[in-house]
């Protein structure tokens, strides 16, 4: 859409949370003239007294630990992707004629630039890593933003019509979006995450599904063929749909063939990317990530050999199945970012065997039967940490594990896999739960168990 850049100016925007794309947002309204108002759960004690002087000396009138007293004053609030628009202090701005937004929408309004958006429960972080590396080698001006940490406003108001954005894209960001419109998305996959917030699978599917909403027959939605809940998503879609498939030869799309990753374009041509064999990331998942990936920069012009060399390249990124180090024959491996139910499951079947798990933190209403079951001999040991590491426990009293240590925080659970470890063993840190009963995120958690390993 990219609306002119004046339609800010003199408007009243209320931007709720100051984390980092909250930040970025603020600055951004500044910039463009905007009368800037904060709220934040906060109080202003806890937050960096530098941020809140630089806030104040612009003149922007700060909230925290308290609502605005006329939510009817604004026009615009702009919501970072931990807010829920279900607040009644947000409803109550929407219903006196406010717009609500995210981040993402008015990073796509504000600025320029081509995007790549890619979602999914899981994945999005090594695909979304990978595709950004690709459109690097092919030597495009390239950002890699959203999700993944860097605030998409920071990069969006500086890029030119001509570069690139490669998004990670949450179900959070994708609510609030109305105009935003990529030109190749993706959907890796979908399984029950966030409940806690968007309540039933139905209405996070339909929030995953916002990344296709505006695409029309000039885009591209790559989605996952082998996931038939993920697959129905795309019914709506106007965008060319281009699946891909770790189980399946396709007539279109990408998929495995002869143990060769490969793609069937358009014209029906076989376009041959590279060796299963070859990639440097373990686990069927990252096959998955990988066959997304060489789809979404094929559709986005980039050329096989690039695309391939990239992919046989590709080390993967910190807190997904991050190797740590082998510690007398004792492999650990850092999975901090496996903070749903699947992702820990994708993380166990990579590794197969001989596991001592390091699980638990804020299950964000997620049951833990189906996750016992799925541990299928390879779980040696559990040790767990955390608010809900009782519900772990609880289901794994219900399915006859009962093989489960607690321990108070992360170097007591370090060690004491340490002392139950053999040669041969893998510890792996896979939650299953978000982290913000102790840290601020799954980064901080994952740096945590990096240094805890490093003590031994």
């Amino acid at each position: 859409m990219n609306a002119n850049l004046e339609n800010m100016k003199y408007k009243r925007v209320l931007v709720v949370g100051l984390g980092k794309s909250g930040i970025a947002a603020s600055q951004a309204m500044l910039r463009l003239g905007a009368e800037v108002y904060i709220q934040d759960s906060k109080k202003e004690e806890t937050v960096d007294a530098q941020l809140v002087a630089f806030l104040k000396g612009r003149g922007v009138r700060c909230y925290f630990a308290q609502t605005p007293p006329d939510m009817g004053a604004f026009d615009m609030l702009i919501l970072s992707p931990g807010v829920s628009p279900e607040l009644p202090f947000i409803q109550e701005a929407k219903d006196k004629g406010a717009e609500i937004i995210g981040e993402l929408e008015i990073a796509y309004r504000i600025g320029s630039g081509n995007y790549i958006a890619i979602t999914g429960t899981n994945g999005k972080t090594t695909t979304t890593t990978l595709v950004g590396e690709i459109f690097k080698a092919a030597k495009r001006k390239t950002y890699v933003v959203g999700n993944i940490g860097v605030a998409v406003i920071s990069a969006s108001m500086d890029a030119a019509s001509e570069d690139w954005l490669v998004t990670e894209t949450s179900s959070f960001q994708l609510e609030t979006t109305r105009y935003f419109k990529p030109v190749v998305s993706a959907i890796l996959n979908l399984t029950p995450d966030h409940l806690n917030r968007h309540h039933t699978m139905k209405a996070y599917g339909e929030a995953k599904a916002k990344i296709f909403a505006n695409q029309r027959d000039d885009g591209y939605l790559v989605i996952n063929y082998d996931d038939k809940t993920c697959y129905k998503l795309a019914s709506d879609c106007q965008a060319t749909i281009v699946p891909f498939s770790r189980k399946n030869q396709l007539s279109f799309g990408a998929f495995l063939q002869d143990n060769r990753l490969v793609i069937r374009n358009k014209q029906g041509e076989l376009v041959d990317i590279c060796g299963s064999d070859e990639l440097k990331i373990i686990g069927t998942h990252n096959l998955e990530n990988a066959l997304a990936a060489a789809a979404i920069c094929y559709f986005a012009g980039i050329d096989a050999e690039t695309i391939g060399s990239t992919i046989k390249s590709f080390s993967g990124v910190a807190h997904r199945i991050e190797f740590c180090g082998l510690i007398e024959g004792v492999n650990y491996y850092n999975d901090s970012k496996g903070t749903n139910i699947d992702a820990a499951i994708t993380a166990i079947r990579a590794i197969e065997k001989n596991i001592i798990l390091i699980a638990g933190g804020d299950a964000k209403g997620q049951t833990f039967d189906e996750f016992i079951s799925q541990f299928n001999g390879s779980v040696k040991k559990m040790i767990l940490l955390g608010r809900d590491g009782r519900l772990i426990a609880e289901a794994a009293d219900r399915k006859g594990f009962t093989d489960y240590v607690y321990c108070k925080d992360m170097q007591e659970c370090v060690n004491k896999a340490y002392e139950l470890a053999e040669p041969g063993d893998t510890v792996l840190l896979s939650p299953a739960c978000a982290s913000w009963d102790m840290y601020d995120n799954f980064e901080q958690r994952g740096e945590h168990f990096k240094n805890c390993v490093s003590r031994l």
